[in-house]
């Protein structure tokens, strides 16, 4: 953090020191850098964040558009294609955009998580009951690092081997079990490709293994890493962010070296001890947010961005839609549509911005149309 360009900010300490849910959101929005844009490389906002949730391919994009002063998509891809960066299963079991270095590092903390995904979370692991898994996954690793190849190419074949099994079941084990990154031209900027998987390893050019020497020492830095990148923090947050369980003693190892508060409601944060605290009257400008980001999905209590019942409304039946943080909050979501030779930005308040409010999110909105339909007439609608 301390190379974030971040003014002077007070530091609070103590157990008795509340945060109101103002003072955490603007905490947040530094931590997450959405309170003014940064003069930083892609790379190094990407690996502050502990990686960026990238399901769909575009949303890392946006979500360092809204974060990095003049953000060239092209330094993004070419750190794909150079393999600086990856697409990879990690926390949740979603595809995250991490560094290379991270893909390292935090695959061996996620293994636990992506097993009881598969086996426990998932129809598919009782379809591998009785089954040499390991077996399938020494087929599968053989096959994908002979040269990427699809998911459905992946089951097919594993089922030439395992012909009396569920073919999604073999593959999904493979999927989840198995370090894999999804490899360009997907997830290019300007371009499109389909997912195809090969071995982090043979993408990397280094091991890239599901478990650590020292588990302890892994749990307790990433642990750090978060509360740096998201706090303060409540244990459940921690594990809603990553998707372990059972964090609350390594939490309680680490309690010597952070600072403690309070939320308004009594429970306990955490947090590190030189983590940034705005003021919580700090001007939050608006900010568009891509569909799936973590600076929504990284708490298991979200109201530190989004109080509940604004939250329910921006649930679609496939996931969350791209929303517009106003005064440091989720007041709207947005939708790009393009039609011909227009760009049309439509933007759906839950309640009535003020006219102020309306023209800075419509200055940032054109300033979005711009990044992401460029050579296009552009169009602005409140709807």
């Amino acid at each position: 953090m301390s190379q974030i360009d971040a003014q002077r900010l007070p530091v609070y300490s103590g157990t008795d020191t509340v945060l109101s849910r103002q003072a955490l959101n603007r905490a947040t929005l530094e931590r997450q850098l959405l309170l003014r844009r940064q003069k930083l490389p892609a790379a190094e906002v990407v690996e502050h964040l502990l990686g960026m949730q990238a399901q769909s391919p575009k949303d890392p994009y946006v979500g360092l558009w809204s974060r990095i002063e003049r953000f060239d998509p092209e330094e993004l891809s070419r750190l794909i294609e150079a393999r600086q960066a990856v697409r990879t299963v990690l926390m949740r079991g979603t595809i995250h955009l991490v560094t290379a270095r991270d893909c390292v590092a935090l695959r061996p903390e996620m293994q636990a998580v992506l097993r009881r995904m598969l086996m426990v979370g998932s129809p598919y692991g009782k379809q591998l009951a009785g089954l040499d898994v390991e077996a399938v996954l020494a087929a599968g690793r053989a096959f994908l690092a002979d040269q990427p190849r699809t998911s459905t190419e992946l089951r097919t074949h594993l089922l030439e081997r395992w012909p009396d099994r569920d073919g999604a079941s073999l593959a999904y084990a493979v999927q989840y079990l198995e370090p894999l990154v999804q490899v360009p031209p997907r997830a290019l900027w300007g371009r499109s490709g389909r997912a195809t998987w090969t071995t982090a390893e043979a993408w990397l050019g280094r091991p890239v293994s599901t478990e650590t020497a020292d588990a302890s020492a892994g749990t307790e830095a990433m642990i750090l890493r978060y509360l740096a990148a998201y706090g303060p923090a409540t244990v459940m947050d921690v594990q809603a962010w990553c998707g372990r369980t059972r964090l609350r003693e390594t939490v309680e190892r680490l309690r010597p070296r952070l600072r403690i508060f309070r939320t308004e409601d009594g429970k306990e944060l955490f947090d590190v001890a030189d983590g940034p605290l705005p003021d919580p009257e700090t001007p939050a400008p608006p900010r568009f947010m891509p569909e799936y980001d973590n600076a929504l999905l990284g708490y298991a209590d979200r109201t530190r961005i989004v109080d509940e019942a604004t939250r329910r409304l921006t649930l679609m039946e496939n996931g969350y839609v791209s929303t517009v943080l106003v005064d440091g909050f989720v007041r709207a979501v947005w939708k790009l549509r393009t039609k011909r030779k227009t760009a049309m930005l439509a933007i759906e308040p839950f309640a009535p911005l003020s006219k102020q409010d309306q023209a800075a999110v419509s200055e940032e909105g054109e300033r979005l149309l711009g990044f992401l339909a460029s050579g296009l007439s552009h169009e602005i609608r409140f709807v």
